[in-house]
């Protein structure tokens, strides 16, 4: 069965790998390059998203606010969708491949590969942009605490106990934010349905994640990926961020981002494959 990302007409593909864009023809498709695609698409999405919230926090609000993140999160992920979506579909989050796997036919035995290949961009990504950053950020908060871990993690009210959010409303949050997420990606890509261009179909994406910022990206910063916030973090830990695993209220906060987004694209997947895909026609229409 042709992955999620598969917006080709099925006459149309070149391989049931095909991804955002059908591969150049004489190309052979292997795991291992998924797996490099996999990572350097999430490099490239980390570079967009954790780069923008480091300007804008060494910058002290000067040098952007919560709509350039949100933009520059949407762009990163369009971006990261045209790096990997012709080789490995472009799955480039845990959720999104446990959705496929488990609704799309997606073989079970690439989940832990991709999963893992994932986690390596994201980390990669985030420590290159502490790199970049590091001097700014260390004179912003030379003990490295929670004054700058929300650039890389994420947390209750994004760190604002003003807004009360505690870890029930955080989890149901990430539930929310990755169903919609996982819905509409399975909206965008089926190939019975709208099945716009790769191109359009990478942008739609880019812009989903655009408007989960500006619509819920208050509870918890809308990490809706578990390896966008646990491989991050992981990197915060290792260059000495002591409370890493932690929110602002000193709770053990990781696994919130983690199973929150794996639970919600479950059931954004599911909603999806019961409801519209089964009022879909089971053919694609001839123009």
């Amino acid at each position: 069965m042709a992955s999620v990302f598969a917006l080709r007409k099925p006459s149309q593909q070149t391989s049931e790998l095909a991804g955002m864009a059908d591969p150049p023809k004489g190309s052979t498709p292997t795991t291992f390059g998924e797996l490099v695609a996999e990572t350097l698409g999430s490099f490239i999405i980390a570079i967009f998203g954790f780069g923008v919230v480091a300007q804008v926090t060494v910058g002290a609000g000067a040098l952007g606010g919560h709509d350039s993140i949100s933009w520059s999160w949407g762009l990163g992920v369009t971006f990261g969708i045209f790096v990997a979506g012709a080789i490995s579909g472009a799955h480039l989050n845990p959720a999104v491949t446990l959705a496929v796997a488990t609704y799309k036919g997606f073989p079970w035995a690439k989940v832990g590969p991709y999963i893992l290949a994932q986690l390596v961009g994201w980390f990669v990504g985030a420590l290159v942009i502490f790199l970049n950053y590091m001097n700014s950020i260390k004179a912003l908060d030379p003990n490295l605490s929670f004054k700058t871990q929300g650039i890389f993690s994420t947390s209750p009210g994004n760190g604002n106990n003003a807004l009360d959010v505690h870890l029930p409303q955080a989890f149901m949050d990430q539930v929310l934010g990755t169903a919609v997420l996982v819905f509409l990606i399975f909206a965008i890509t089926d190939v019975l349905g709208a099945n716009p261009t790769p191109a359009v179909s990478a942008i739609a994406v880019g812009l989903i994640i655009v408007g989960i910022g500006f619509a819920l990206g208050t509870n918890d910063g809308y990490a809706i990926n578990p390896a966008r916030d646990f491989a991050p973090r992981l990197m915060e830990w290792i260059v000495g961020y002591k409370d890493a695993w932690l929110d602002q209220r000193g709770n053990v906060f990781f696994w919130v981002p983690i199973l929150g987004p794996l639970v919600g694209g479950l059931v954004g997947g599911g909603v999806y494959q019961a409801t519209i895909a089964r009022t879909l026609p089971t053919t694609v229409p001839s123009k």
